[in-house]
């Protein structure tokens, strides 16, 4: 045990993760308010883990706890369809009898949906331990207005629904047939992959055998061909489970899987009866590789997303892997190519053998035809499973692991997360179409209810890529793990279930980055771009004169050298107080920018570095000059570099004056009544008060502060200054008019209708 943590805790000194810091990150509410960020949860409900996403419908179909919903795509807090499904009570009652908790755990929680034809889907929920499944009737077009669940027709959902809610499972439908990976019993320790369903027998994986599943955690399932036979189809399982050939002395270790199994398979005809006889799993490896050479495993798998391609046989997976020590923490995604894992199942079997029973590579005759092949006429003479010969069955039974792993594309992660306080939980993938070539844009969820948006830029070649973290988003109100995530390319919206609520937003925010093309250029995003006048949504099929946009490289001084806005740089005046605290503001659009400031004592004098001290300090959002003295007056540039630009964002004249001037400025401010406030400089007013000056400055520091906030018209205060007389007969008649209005309300007596007051009020 000792030996395991050193080795966790050197290699949490040898991994760094990308950039940490996002270029945008916007809350909850900046989503809600500015950016179309829409959300819905059902009453009494919880744990939206199943969303299923139907383009022809325009329905984004969910499963929660005692609840079937339907959902628009366009606008999920609309037209919003619900079906009540709760466990009956006589199943409630019983599982309470079992020691479950009757409002937490003896609940109906739908964690099973799928299209199973043109107009039913296939749902399947716990039933407070008792799984049960049903066909929901949603139409055929569009405009069929139908959500009803049969009732009659429900039936048993062992081996397609887990019992536990808090067991994970995976499915797919295949043609007819329902492909699961779950545990079919009560307790949660018989795990299988099962064939339900159909017109073929029901198939399972060998019951109680380590060396198949051990305490396996199903992640998701795919339906991928082999060839254009359809007898060589596959489906491919993507779980974790204890390694049976982990290292001695290190304990309990998890690995990542894939297993395949044939859809033709029909189990054996005297051994491995209604068993799968083409079941091989392999080890999926998601690592990075030390400075000394050693390798830093990511094996918890918690999701995977398949990204389709020109070739149907040759999707990318892309899949999220965690850490399980408790000492390192951290998180990356790793894309993995069809043919490496043909390839690792196309490799030696491994074996057990010696005096230490070590795993090593199987060297002795393997029996034809060769486990895990598919019987069709692509690859041999058989026609079924039943037909293969008994040492080909004995065999398979033995020898399910292949001993060689699945190495992801580049031998490591494309994205990589450490020490950052929060965990990769789901992924989602966007292929998008750009100026300069196609670019897979990565959402990924995480545990804190955010959504990082990134994109892979190739360096050099497309072989060595950069990782860019676009964008962090709060979608969810609460910070609340993200259980599910479904993309709509078709509509450019993404749609986030966690346990209290569904989030939809679009897949971009391009009018964020800025108002300028340097802005828009470096923002890199490829679903963006410069057209002229601002930074727009990128389409690859339009032709645009003005339109700019440049992924890969992202240099404004190509792009945009023929831009007018670019020298264009806003200036500002402050005043700062002799004694007194100044404090210069600077924001960048980014958080990756560097700020650099620069000082001109007057506009010909030569642009020197601002030095940091105990005096001048330099803040996040901007440089705090305490105890302001007459040598700090000047012009003041802040300039933002990033990716390897620099541009001016702010000029900045500070000219610094004493206590009499002070004085006047506000005297002048109280001459101006219609002058408005300034909501931004609430800081500089406190920060002026911060060194504690002399006491008159003080005084003349409030006496400005409170002239500026008497200008507001809706902000009066109750016991009002001295003012000029016709200024008081105005505050006056505001407090009679509200004193009159305060009277009606207690009064229902009906009254004669009154002409309109005085202009001056309304």
């Amino acid at each position: 045990m000792i030996q395991a943590l050193v080795l966790l805790l050197l290699a949490g000194s040898r991994v760094t993760g990308t950039n940490t810091n996002p270029r945008l990150k916007l809350s909850f509410h900046d989503l809600r308010g500015r950016h179309g960020l829409r959300t819905y949860e059902l009453e009494r409900s919880c744990c939206y883990d199943s969303l299923l996403l139907d383009e022809e419908r325009g329905r984004l179909f969910v499963g929660g706890k005692n609840y079937l919903a339907s959902l628009s795509l366009d606008n999920i807090s609309k037209q919003d369809k619900k079906i009540y499904w709760p466990a009956p009570v006589e199943w409630r009652e019983e599982c309470n009898w079992a020691g479950k908790d009757i409002n937490a755990e003896c609940m109906n929680f739908v964690k099973i949906l799928h299209l199973y034809n043109r107009t039913h889907l296939y749902a399947c929920g716990t039933g407070a331990f008792h799984p049960i499944c049903g066909f929901v009737e949603v139409g055929q077009r569009v405009e069929d207005a139908v959500f009803k669940l049969d009732f009659k027709s429900l039936e048993d959902g062992k081996g397609k629904s887990p019992y536990d809610p808090r067991h994970m499972a995976a499915s797919v439908f295949a043609g007819e047939e329902l492909y699961s990976g779950v545990a079919t019993d009560l307790m949660g320790r018989d795990f299988t992959i099962f064939r339900s369903l159909g017109s073929r027998p029901s198939i399972r994986t060998e019951q109680h055998d380590s060396r198949w599943l051990n305490e396996p955690k199903f992640v998701d399932v795919f339906w991928i061909p082999e060839s254009e036979n359809p007898d060589d189809d596959k489906i491919f399982f993507f779980f974790r489970e204890t390694a049976v050939e982990g290292s001695q002395g290190l304990g309990k270790q998890t690995f990542a899987r894939i297993g395949q199994i044939c859809r033709n398979d029909m189990g054996g005809q005297r051994s491995l009866v209604n068993k799968w006889t083409t079941f091989l799993k392999a080890r999926l490896v998601c690592a990075v590789q030390g400075s000394d050479g050693s390798d830093t495993y990511f094996d918890q798998l918690r999701d995977v997303f398949l990204l389709p391609t020109r070739e149907k046989r040759n999707p990318l997976l892309y899949a999220v892997f965690t850490t399980s020590s408790t000492v390192f923490k951290g998180s990356a995604v790793c894309v993995y190519h069809m043919n490496d894992i043909r390839r690792a199942f196309l490799g030696p079997f491994a074996h057990k053998e010696g005096p230490n029973y070590q795993w090593v590579s199987f060297q002795g005759r393997v029996p034809y035809p060769r486990p895990g092949m598919c019987p069709s006429k692509t690859f041999g003479t058989f026609s079924s499973t039943k037909d293969f010969p008994d040492d080909v069955i004995q065999f398979a039974r033995n020898h399910p692991l292949m001993y060689n792993p699945v190495l992801p594309h580049g031998q490591k992660p494309v994205f990589l997360q450490t020490n950052v306080g929060y965990s990769f939980t789901r992924i989602a993938v966007d292929r998008v179409a750009a100026a300069d070539g196609h670019y897979d844009v990565l959402f990924i969820g995480t545990d804190v209810g955010t959504v990082l948006k990134v994109v892979s830029v190739p360096k050099e070649t497309w072989q060595n890529m950069e990782e860019l973290l676009l964008e962090e988003l709060q979608v969810f109100k609460d910070p609340t793990p993200v259980t599910s995530i479904q993309i709509s390319s078709k509509r450019q919206q993404l749609y986030v279930g966690s346990r209290t609520a569904i989030s939809q937003l679009p897949l971009h925010r391009c009018g964020i980055y800025g108002k300028a093309c340097a802005e828009c250029c470096l923002a890199r995003d490829p679903y963006c771009a410069w057209d002229g006048t601002s930074c727009t949504r990128y389409m690859h099929n339009t032709k645009r004169r003005f339109r700019r946009q440049d992924v890969r490289n992202g240099d404004p001084s190509t792009l945009c050298s023929g831009d007018p806005q670019r020298n264009s740089v806003q200036e500002k005046k402050l005043y700062g107080v002799e004694g007194s605290s100044a404090f210069l503001e600077c924001l960048p659009k980014s958080l990756q920018a560097q700020i650099m400031w620069t000082y001109q004592k007057t506009s010909s004098a030569p642009w020197k570095e601002v030095l940091w001290d105990d005096r001048v300090i330099k803040m996040e959002r901007g440089v705090l000059l305490r105890s302001v003295q007459r040598k700090d007056a000047g012009l003041y540039h802040c300039q933002a570099t990033e990716h390897g630009f620099t541009q001016n964002l702010l000029h900045l004249r500070l000219e610094v004056i004493n206590a009499q001037q002070a004085e006047t400025i506000s005297l002048s401010w109280e001459e101006e009544p219609t002058q408005p406030f300034h909501r931004k400089l609430w800081y500089q007013d406190f920060l002026q008060l911060v060194d504690h000056p002399n006491l008159s400055t003080m005084d003349q520091v409030c006496e400005q502060l409170w002239s500026r906030k008497n200008q507001q018209p809706k902000r009066k205060p109750l016991l009002p200054p001295p003012l000029s007389v016709k200024a008081k007969n105005h505050k006056w008649k505001y407090l009679e008019e509200k004193k009159r209005a305060r009277s009606r309300r207690t009064h229902e007596v009906p009254r004669s209708e009154r002409g309109p007051r005085s202009t001056d009020f309304w």
